[in-house]
């Protein structure tokens, strides 16, 4: 029996699914006492350090982990569940930690993106059970801004790279915390949570010989879902975002069955994009909320999803806010949400006053559950001009000349599918959306959207080198050699295709095939 600490915050759904997956069953706390009867405890922390703690001490939750702490019983941190069992977090100012390790959680300094999003490896510095029969080449899905800092260096069991190394897991007596997601890192991070659940044997991952390790470069399987016109939903791919053939929408596959095929394959997550909203509906009967029940029982990476994170009121007459349509999609298992056309209504309304008010749908989900749960959907169209000072945008020279031979362009900002422009570009949107919290840029392209000509390279770096986030590239990928080119010719931490995974056109092995030993993969 593993007992799980849900505070209620973030996807706690993937670990449970995880656990379950392995054999495991499952008790919830629920009070305090919960904590010090359980055989074995997890703690998935999820979201900002300084909400984690308030909910912790208002349910009188922190002192009873104290003392199963000091009692030395077995426990799995997970993500903010490591971080906790330090003194405190440069995160939130004044907030004590469960000071179970001496030491403090800090921000990554470096000049590589913040967050820290992605799949990188581990340098194993001590024997543990949680490692037994992992190769040394494994790699886990991190995603965070801050880091462990201990200042015991006994307790740290391993350190990962990037920019500098920090500590990824530590341990101490029968208490062990990971700053990786196991229950989003595929297979490697399954056996993690069925070593913890069996505790036997005490065979260490072998230690890597490399000098450290390596982020990798994802690549990103997106599930376009709308309901068709006979109310099925369905995955669907548009031509510059027109999803209909001969009247018809697009039918390309039922979104869990995709989603689990596209896991086993080998894709490093998974967005799902809905463009139909069903605004209308009430929270809890939202058609994506389901999907994203079923997906996350049999998909252990990531998954984002889009579509209707916004305040609405639905047919009932009951108001619901971006933060809490938000809630509801992690509890139901997704990683992260993406904001799309309200993105850049918020964004221009913060450019009129330059005042943020804590009150916008980006400042709310990322105050609760941290910026890496916020990613921007950026859905933008070329526009030429003559010369950079035509328009009062952020134009760029370009190789690509215009209908007149324009030598300028710059990309104009779209909401509602792309079917209406707006005075704002790509650029400041992303430097806007950056400042008020967002954690990632999905970088669409309407021009490229369905062309199979490849990535927009000009876009993705103009938006690259704007921000300090990690960028998704999208919109373009017709072959193996469009993801390599935008790899090596911009510095996009993410590449994303949809049509040419649905329709086996390019499947996502034959990408990682192509990619090993070019650029740091997955395998």
């Amino acid at each position: 029996m593993i007992t799980l600490l849900d505070y209620g915050a973030g996807n706690v759904r993937s670990v449970i699914n995880a656990i379950e997956k392995m054999g495991g069953k499952i008790s919830t706390v629920r009070r305090g006492e919960d904590i010090l009867t359980a055989e074995k405890l997890v703690f998935p922390g999820v979201g900002a350090f300084g909400s984690m703690m308030e909910i912790l001490t208002e349910k009188k939750y922190a002192e009873a982990l104290r003392q199963y702490l000091a009692a030395d019983r077995p426990f799995l941190g997970i993500c903010l569940g490591l971080q906790a069992l330090l003194e405190y977090s440069e995160e939130a100012s004044g907030v004590k930690g469960l000071g179970f390790i001496p030491g403090a959680v800090k921000r990554f300094r470096t000049d590589l993106a913040v967050p820290h999003i992605g799949w990188n490896g581990i340098q194993v510095c001590q024997t543990s059970p949680l490692f037994r029969g992992l190769k040394g080449d494994e790699k886990f899905y991190f995603v965070h801004s801050y880091h462990a800092a201990p200042e015991d260096d006994s307790t740290v069991l391993t350190t990962t790279d990037y920019g500098y190394s920090f500590v990824s897991a530590v341990q101490k007596g029968n208490i062990t915390a990971t700053q990786f997601h196991p229950e989003k890192s595929g297979e490697p991070g399954l056996r993690i949570l069925r070593n913890f659940m069996e505790n036997s044997g005490d065979a260490p991952m072998p230690l890597q010989v490399s000098s450290g390790t390596c982020l990798a470069k994802r690549i990103i399987a997106c599930l376009d879902v709308r309901a068709n016109d006979r109310g099925d939903l369905v995955v669907t791919k548009g031509d510059q975002y027109d999803v209909r053939e001969e009247g018809e929408v697009r039918n390309l596959g039922k979104p869990v069955e995709l989603a689990r095929r596209y896991y086993e394959e080998g894709a490093d997550e998974i967005t799902f994009l809905n463009i139909t909203g069903f605004r209308d509906f009430p929270l809890e009967d939202m058609p994506m909320i389901e999907v994203l029940k079923q997906s996350s029982e049999n998909v252990f990476v990531p998954l984002t999803i889009g579509g209707g994170i916004r305040d609405y009121r639905d047919k009932n007459g009951r108001a619901y806010t971006a933060l809490e349509v938000a809630a509801e999609y992690f509890r139901s298992g997704a990683d992260k949400v993406s904001i799309g056309s309200d993105a850049v209504l918020i964004a221009e309304e913060y450019l009129k006053s330059r005042i943020k008010t804590g009150k916008s749908a980006i400042e709310e989900i990322a105050r609760v559950y941290g910026n890496q749960a916020v990613v921007i959907s950026v859905d933008p169209r070329r526009v030429y001009v003559k010369s950079p000072e035509a328009v009062k945008h952020q134009v760029i020279r370009t190789e690509i000349p215009g209908p007149e031979g324009e030598e300028y362009c710059w990309y104009q900002c779209t909401v509602k599918g792309g079917r209406e422009g707006r005075e704002l570009d790509a650029v400041t949107l992303a430097k806007v959306c950056e400042e008020l919290g967002a954690g990632e840029i999905l970088l669409n392209c309407i021009d490229r959207d369905g062309s199979s000509a490849g990535f927009d390279l000009e876009l993705i770096r103009a938006v690259k080198n704007a921000v300090s986030i990690p960028v998704i590239a999208s919109s373009g990928a017709g072959c193996a050699a469009h993801f390599h080119e935008v790899f090596c010719k911009t510095a996009a931490e993410a590449a994303l295709a949809a049509g040419i995974f649905h329709r086996r056109e390019v499947p996502i092995g034959e990408v990682k095939a192509y990619l090993k030993d070019k650029v740091e993969i997955r395998p």
